[in-house]
């Protein structure tokens, strides 16, 4: 498989930094364990999920379940503020089985920055008054427990999302969740079959782009966000890929519940907003802003 071009967000990019060395040349340290397979970088993980950590049911005919199979790093795709991205496949070696997909793998305590997370942890709560008061203080800890939540809460989200979609017999707009192991979250992985990122909506060309199909897209998974209770918390052209005339919203760990947070009209108005105004930038007309927050409150059931 050929080397894999590079997609960024808006905070880093290793493609921008020269000094940056690809992923396969570094040494391994993913899998230490000596009875590893003979090749690819670990065993399928997926025997390691339970049930309730694999994505929705039924699952795609290309996941890959297999327990033969194993795990092969092809890069690194992204890295953010909180989670890096990689280029994964997951084959079975000897056979034409195998799939790529993204590994979102967030970053441990000392390395990452959750600097923003106060506002969109209101309203979530854990069931241990200890972990709690350990996430309210930021203690090691603390962010540990922060962590995790922010990784379970963008797989719950994302295996919720896909129902939703899937129970309404609209398109999927989010990537589907392969499954859940700690703070590694595997899914889809929106590009080619050769390992080519899609572009985010802000890298697109408009030319080339329907850009009143795009925001149809769009306005109808910001429908099935607010039904189910949610909003982004952060969308912008950014996290926002398209994939063949396909748009698909990413970057879901900031995802509020609109109702138990107090803010949470004011996410969505600005969820709404951030992406209004790159479309309308781009000649869509005619669109009403506050109509289009005022029936997303209300297929959340806001007051």
């Amino acid at each position: 498989m050929r080397k894999q071009r590079k997609f960024d967000d808006d905070d880093f990019s290793v493609a921008d930094d020269p000094s940056f060395e690809k992923f396969l040349d570094q040494p391994d340290t993913w899998d230490e364990n000596p009875d590893g397979p003979d090749t690819g970088d670990r065993w399928s993980t997926w025997d390691l999920s339970s049930p309730t950590e694999r994505g929705p049911l039924p699952h795609p005919e290309w996941v890959v379940t297999e327990l033969a199979a194993v795990d092969i790093e092809r890069g690194m795709l992204k890295t953010g503020k909180e989670a890096d991205v990689f280029l994964v496949s997951r084959e079975v070696p000897g056979t034409e089985i195998g799939v790529l997909m993204a590994a979102k793998r967030y970053r441990d305590a000392e390395h990452r920055m959750f600097h923003r997370d106060a506002g969109y942890l209101e309203g979530r709560r854990v069931r241990e008054s200890r972990v709690m008061r350990a996430m309210t203080s930021r203690s090691a800890f603390g962010k540990e427990a922060i962590a995790g939540q922010w990784a379970g809460a963008e797989f719950g989200a994302l295996c919720s999302l896909w129902e939703a979609a899937a129970s309404l017999g609209a398109p999927a707009f989010t990537p589907y969740p392969v499954q859940i192991l700690g703070t590694e979250i595997l899914m889809e992985f929106i590009g080619t079959p050769d390992g080519v990122a899609a572009p985010r909506l802000a890298a697109l060309r408009t030319e080339d782009a329907d850009l009143l199909d795009l925001w149809e897209q769009l306005v109808l998974g910001l429908r099935i966000l607010a039904r189910t209770g949610y909003a982004h918390g952060d969308l912008s052209p950014y996290n926002i890929l398209v994939h063949e005339g396909r748009l698909v919203v990413i970057d879901l760990p900031q995802i509020v519940d609109i109702v138990a947070n107090p803010n949470g009209r004011k996410f969505l108005a600005r969820d709404v907003h951030n992406v209004l105004t790159w479309f309308q930038a781009r000649g869509l007309s005619g669109v009403d802003e506050n109509a289009i927050v005022d029936e997303l409150a209300a297929e959340a059931g806001l007051r």
